[in-house]
Order: C-alpha cells, then structure tokens, then sequence
C-alpha cells in the first residue's frame, strides 16, 4: 500500500502515536486511503503497527461465522450464527482515524468491529456506524464486540447502529465486551443504537469514562453474568434501563447523571454487588433506584434521586428507592432523595433523617449537567470520609468526591 502525503497534522500524530499512544517505536505506520480496502490494510499489518484511516467512508462486506461461544445464552457453549465486518484477530495494532466525524467505518453487519484475541489494541478517532442486526435473537450484535482482548476505545463516535430485526427483541449495542475482554472506554459518543450502550458478559472487565450514552433500548451499561465495570462521569438517558448490575456482576457507579430513562434509573438485582456514589438520578420513568433480589448488596452513597416517576407503571412504583430485597445487606447514606412522583421510598421505612439522608430541593442550575447552585444543601454535605478534589468535605451528587470533574468532557458538550 502506497503512503500518501504527510501533512501537519499526520505528522504531528505519527510523533503522538511513537512517543506512547502505541508506543513500539519499531512499528510502521500505515496511512490507508479512501477506497482502499480497510480489511486488507488491517489483514497485511503485522503486530503493534498503526493504521492511520483517511477522511472517508470504509465499507465492509458482511462475513457469515458461527461464533463458538454465546456471550449471553443460558448454556455457554453453544454455537451462534452471526456476521461480522472487520475484524482484527492474534495481532496487536492501532486504529486511527484522521478525523472522528469523517473516518468512517460502515460495517453491514451485526458484529460492525471484532475484536479476537487481541494482546493489545487501540481504537480511536472514528466513527463506527450502520450495523444491520443478525436474525439470531442470542447474537450478542454490537458495533464493537471484543473477546480474549486488551483494548483501548477512546474519542469515538459510535452511532445509528439502529437496525432491527422482527425475530430478534435484542439489537445492535454500542460495545459487547465478552469473553476474557479488558476494555477502556473514554470520551466517546455512544447513541442511537438499538440495544444496550455497552453490555458486558461473562467475565468482561471494564472502566467506561466521560460518555455521552444517549438514546437506545435496553440499558445505557448492562453488568451480566460475572463481568466487572467501574463506570463514572458518563451521562446516560434514553434507555428502558440507565445502569444495570445482574448475575454475579460487580459495578463501581460513580458521578454519572442517569436521567431521561423510560424504567429503572439504577438497578442491582441478582447475586450483585454495587458501589453507587455520587450520581445523579433524575426523571426517571419508573423508579430511581431498585433493589431487586435478596442477594444484592452494596452502598448507595452522596447520591442525589429526584422527580423520577413521570411514566406510567411499567417495571416498577414511580418513587425514588424501591426495595425488592434485603435492605440489611446495603448502606444506604448521605444521600438526597426528593419530590419523586409516588413518593420518595417503596417497601422499606422512610430514611429521611436517617444515616444523614435528606430531602430537598437539590437546586440545580440546569438539568443536563446538574450543577447546583452555590446555596444548595448538597454542598459539604456528603459522607465524611468522602473528600473533594481539593480535600473538602464531599458535595452530594456529580460534583462530589475524588472523581469529581468541574470541567466537562468534549463528548459531552
């Protein structure tokens, strides 16, 4: 392949790209034109290489496979009929592209980008878009799927991944990561897919960062089985169900403002284990936060859960905490709860005054980012071991605790 003219800014990324962002100084990097073959590009590169991908729209030709395993099937090993687009396989390379809006990856199939047993991989400054759902309902479909991999997705717009198939409930999610999957994603768009914003099976691990994860169905990020997440300073609405921990899933949930949702805004169900600090929950369709099952446990701390409720009974009472389990098993403190349509608490006593909970207006400034106004009762008002960036007392809500940010990701913007 032919290496085209080096810009300014081509050249400034090459020296980004070998002073660390795939930092094997050895390695080549290869400029892959538009019209050229992506999958060619990414089939000829040998391990720790850089594709940098030009302005343009790369296409793909669906590729009919049987995956071995299925990422959310009842019995593990059981083979799925699915398609993918491109595919990276036994290599380590970055993908970038020369501009996130217009380095486009179109990809025709269920699974848009596969990720196989991948040491390590980046993927960053792209979009990935037009996924066509497969007809199997179990086909775990996403724009990206990875498994047995290390991978990094930073600064991407995964979009419109919206196709839906008539035998299949599921469709096409941001991200799946399955199988032996150790996955950061940062700063990227996730919005107007079909399924879940990033769904995590079996054993997938994951730290989702500063998101915008708008407008699907299913949930904005959905736990299973025995994966692990830690997710904070990600906005999510527009999904049946905001953040979701099932099985025997662990999730850290961490300044993120869930609101907009059309059920549950927060929900622990299963055998799992959640850490909730200082989010918000806000207009809910159904209940803020659920507590489903007996078996979870956890904390819900410096959380503030307002005006959810605004649907129509559909998974759950309209109020702010419902518990369907056993409240002995969570630490439920400093958090605000307020002006829920059906009442604050559901099937457990009222925790106002209680363990530090209040109620009262929190005073937002807006309802998108949420910050409140400079006489709030969240400010200082959080746990006491808690602190601040700048080593104060805890706020309640997004702008409280050590993952707290005052300026806002340009994903989010």
């Amino acid at each position: 392949m032919k290496s085209g003219i080096i810009n300014v800014y081509q050249y400034f990324l090459i020296i980004l790209v070998l002073s660390g962002f795939c930092p094997v100084v050895s390695a080549r990097v290869i400029f892959v034109k538009d019209g050229s073959s992506l999958q060619s590009a990414i089939d000829k590169a040998s391990d720790d290489d850089t594709l940098i991908i030009a302005r343009g729209t790369f296409s793909a030709n669906r590729t009919i496979f049987g995956d071995s395993l299925c990422g959310n099937c009842p019995q593990h090993r059981t083979v799925i009929d699915a398609t993918y687009a491109f595919i990276i396989k036994d290599k380590s390379i970055c993908l970038i592209g020369s501009n996130r809006r217009e380095s486009i990856l179109m990809t025709n199939a269920g699974y848009g980008l596969y990720i196989l047993n991948s040491p390590k991989c980046t993927i960053s400054n792209l979009t990935v878009t037009g996924g066509v759902r497969d007809s199997l309902e179990m086909a775990s479909d996403g724009a990206v799927v990875i498994r047995n991999s290390n991978v990094l997705l930073e600064n991407l717009d995964i979009i419109n991944n919206n196709h839906e198939h008539g035998s299949a409930v599921a469709g096409i999610a941001g991200v799946v990561g399955r199988e032996g999957a150790e996955i950061i994603v940062d700063n990227c768009r996730i919005i107007n897919n079909s399924w879940d914003g990033v769904a995590l099976y079996r054993g997938a691990v994951a730290i989702i960062t500063d998101c915008l994860i708008k407008d699907g169905r299913g949930a904005g990020i959905g736990v299973t089985w025995d994966a692990i997440c830690t997710a904070y300073r990600n906005i999510i609405s527009g999904y049946w169900k905001g953040i979701g921990a099932f099985g025997t899933s662990w999730v850290s949930a961490r300044n993120n403002a869930v609101y907009d949702n059309l059920g549950w805004g927060i929900i622990a169900s299963g055998n799992s284990y959640m850490d909730v600090c200082n989010n918000v929950v806000h207009h809910n369709g159904n209940c803020g936060i659920a507590v489903w099952g007996s078996n979870t446990s956890g904390r819900f701390v410096n959380n503030i859960i307002t005006e959810n409720g605004w649907k129509k009974f559909w998974v759950c009472p309209c109020v702010g905490v419902y518990n369907y389990g056993d409240w002995s098993k969570w630490d439920f403190s400093y958090n605000l709860v307020w002006n829920n349509k059906e009442g604050n608490y559901r099937d457990i006593w009222d925790q106002t005054g209680v363990n530090n909970n209040i109620s009262a207006d929190p005073e937002f400034l807006d309802k998108t980012f949420f910050l409140p106004n400079r006489g709030s009762p969240v400010i200082d008002a959080g746990h006491q071991e808690i602190s601040d960036p700048d080593g104060s007392c805890s706020d309640i809500g997004l702008y409280g605790g050590p993952q707290a940010k005052f300026d806002i990701s340009p994903s989010l913007k």
